[in-house]
């Protein structure tokens, strides 16, 4: 492994030997993805998986949840908000929006320790009328570069 300094930034270069099948495939991926360079693709997947390992480990945490729900449906709007009171410390913002007459999307941006982001992602899911119910996992990026 090497270093090198560019642009006020170290970098390190290192070689890697993979099957070639496997970089064909990965190469017509960041392709399709139109990712400008290999070196960010591989990045990309290291942020990705120093992020998992945040969530792994506990330590605290950013991100979103997406619900999908009924607005006629008795009280799944009463219910999302509880919890969103109950939940207030880990819960940023919110943002409703109508996809129309019958369907609502909540985006609810989150912060904390993973248990208490659970906490709020599985508090709605009996709920009759909510439709869909989705993580974004995020970082709050103190760890990355």
């Amino acid at each position: 492994m090497t270093s090198a300094m560019g642009e006020g930034k170290h970098e390190d270069t290192f070689q890697h030997f993979l099957d070639r099948e496997l970089v064909r495939q990965f190469d017509a991926r960041i392709k399709a993805d139109r990712c400008p360079t290999r070196s960010k693709a591989v990045g990309d997947l290291i942020r990705a998986s120093l992020v998992q390992t945040e969530w792994r480990a506990g330590d605290e945490v950013a991100g979103a949840i997406v619900l999908v729900y009924d607005h006629h449906k008795r009280d799944i709007v009463g219910r999302l908000t509880d919890v969103q009171h109950d939940c207030h410390d880990a819960i940023i913002s919110t943002q409703h929006i109508h996809l129309d007459h019958d369907n609502g999307l909540e985006i609810v941006a989150v912060r904390g320790t993973p248990r208490e982001i659970d906490a709020i992602l599985e508090a709605p899911q009996s709920r009759e009328g909510l439709k869909h119910v989705s993580l974004a996992a995020g970082t709050t990026g103190r760890r990355l570069s």
